[in-house]
Formats: structure tokens, sequence, C-alpha cells
């Protein structure tokens, strides 16, 4: 199993500046690479302060410079928000600029905000007709001469340029939840991306089912990886009340989540307050206690502990989620941890 760095340029308030986010990014992407880290991935959003990321390409373009061995990956593209012809051209230039080290994963997208504000507000609920009409046209206009004419989008014969380096064509992956979701990915030869937010491992295994489940209705497609993304954070084991910060944490991120995602605030200048806990007393999986156990947070013994079931799953690929709501100081530590007394257990 290998692991990757799902990270964004997280900001609270207004007293750490963008610029010294987006440093702060480049060296944990830094620290990922020279920690054997095999990809980086940044998500796209737009408007937040919480997840800055209006477009992947700018950064994985300036990371491609910053490093030589990591694969940048943009995770996700956001399907309603792009045209096919504008994903197959940016993303085979990133694999330019990189010499054959991008990754793709495209989504149908979450915020109702979002929607309102970048595809005419189009229920976010709709967005997997985009999603399934985007990725084959991606595929052929990497291909060469191609013209579409779909229900979303029309085009006449066009095609990728510049074309990518690798070949026949980049890893493209898809995140998925649902069985239809799965199905449609490795029809498509994709890999898939999963998140199992805040249940247990229990839900990893459901998840893996599913995509093995797909996999075995596809017997005529190359088999594809799977990829878990869950937050995490590791702490020492000399510090026994450790994992209570990062529980805290990550509570406030999906707390903030579930703002956005209700849409019912309107935020100030990229900013919006986390829904109240009160609102979540009757939710216990929004508790710190429960999110130290499904959260990937613990010493570096549990963390081991855990991905060693992950692996024995057939997990492909575990993917650091570095968004915490902490310093940059503590994710560093917990990266430098992660690196020094995790990772070597898998190699």
């Amino acid at each position: 199993m290998r692991f990757s760095l799902f990270v964004h340029m997280e900001r609270w308030d207004e007293s750490v500046s963008h610029r010294q986010l987006f440093e702060n990014l480049t060296e944990l992407t830094l620290m990922a690479e020279a920690g054997g880290f095999e990809t980086v991935w940044i998500g796209e959003h737009h408007t937040m302060e919480y997840t800055i990321a209006p477009s992947p390409m700018p950064l994985l373009s300036y990371l491609a410079g910053q490093t030589s061995t990591i694969r940048l990956g943009a995770g996700t593209i956001i399907a309603p928000f792009w045209n096919p012809i504008r994903v197959a051209g940016e993303c085979a230039l990133l694999d330019v600029i990189s010499n054959g080290r991008m990754e793709v994963g495209l989504a149908r997208g979450a915020y109702q905000f979002e929607f309102d504000r970048l595809a005419d507000g189009l229920p976010a609920g709709e967005g997997g007709k985009h999603l399934r009409e985007l990725v084959p046209a991606v595929r052929e206009l990497w291909k060469g001469d191609y013209a579409h004419d779909g229900e979303i989008w029309k085009f006449p014969t066009s095609t990728s340029v510049p074309k990518p380096v690798q070949q026949p064509m980049p890893p493209m992956w898809v995140a998925a939840r649902d069985p239809a979701s799965h199905d449609f990915a490795v029809a498509q030869g994709c890999n898939v991306m999963v998140t199992p937010l805040m249940k247990g491992d229990e839900e990893v295994a459901d998840l893996k089912n599913k995509f093995e489940t797909a996999v075995a209705n596809h017997p005529e497609v190359q088999r594809p990886e799977i990829m878990v993304l869950r937050h995490t954070y590791v702490h020492s084991a000399d510090d026994p009340e450790g994992w209570r910060p990062a529980a805290e944490g990550i509570q406030k991120f999906y707390r903030t989540f579930d703002a956005w995602f209700g849409n019912k605030k309107a935020p100030v200048n990229g900013f919006l307050e986390p829904s109240p806990e009160s609102k979540f007393a009757e939710r216990p999986e929004f508790s710190p206690e429960s999110l130290h156990k499904t959260a990937m947070i613990g010493t570096p013994e549990e963390v081991v502990d855990r991905l060693r079931y992950y692996q024995e799953l057939g997990i492909d690929e575990f993917s650091f989620w570095a968004d915490n709501t902490l310093s940059h100081e503590e994710k560093r530590k917990s990266l430098e941890l992660f690196i020094k007394e995790v990772v070597p257990a898998f190699r």
C-alpha cells in the first residue's frame, strides 16, 4: 500500500496570509516527497477560505517545478464547472510540465453554494450526469480528433493540445460512494477514490466491497485501483491526550463543512462560522471521542495497526488528509511522525 498527501490552503481567520498558506502547502508537499509519498492531491473549491483551491492546476504546476518524483493529482475537478476540452488540455499541459507525473480525479460536486455561483443554480444532485459525460469525452480528446454531441456539451471535431506525456493516457480517478458510481468508474477503466468521512473502518470495508462488485461486473476492463482518503493526525506516544486537539479540530472542520453544505447563511468575505456543536447533540459521530476512533488519529503504533487492516483489505493507496483546522506547526509535526514511524512499517 502506497501513501499520498491530500492538502489544501486552509485559512480560519485573517492572521495568516494567503502567501504564507501557499508556502506552508509547498513545505508539506516537499516533506511528503522526501518521505516517499507517491502523490500530492489538491482539490477544487470556490470562495471558501477553509479550503482554498479555486483550481488545482496553478498549484500543481508550481509544485511540478519544485519536485522531481512525487506525482501531482488534481483531486478532484468538479465536472459541472468545466468543459471537456479545457479539462483535457489543462491536464495534458500539467503532464507535459511535470514530465508525466499528472493524475486527475473527477467528481460530480457537493456544495449547492458553488453550483449557485458556477453552474447557474443547477441542483448539486444532478452533477453526476456531467461527470458521466465528461470522463469519456476527455479520454477521447487525449487520443486525438473527436467531435462530441452530448446532452450537456456539443462541439465540432477537436483534440487535446498538447497531448499527455503518459501513454496511452494518464491515470484518471473518480470519486465514488454508491454502487452506481463505482460501476461507472470501473466500466470506464478509472481508478476509484473513496472517503468514509465520519464512519468507522467498517465503512472502508463496505466501500471496498462495492468496488469489488464493480470489478467483478466488468471482467473486460483491466483491474483499476482504489484509494482511501481520511483525515489523519499522528501524535507522540508520550502524550496520551495528544489525540484530543486533532479530534476537536476535525470536528470543527466537519461543522464548517456542514455550514457550507447547508447553504443557509451568507458567508462574510469567504468565511462562514461552523455550525454550532449543539446542532449535533444527537449525532454521536460528531463527538471528539467518536472522531478519535473513526478519523486516522493516534500514536504511530495505533495508526500502523489500522493501516495494516486497510492493506489486508486490498486498499492500493491511503491518502493522508492533512486538513484539520490546526496550525501549520501541528500539521508538520504530525506528518513528520507519520513519515518517520508509520511509513517504514509498509516498506
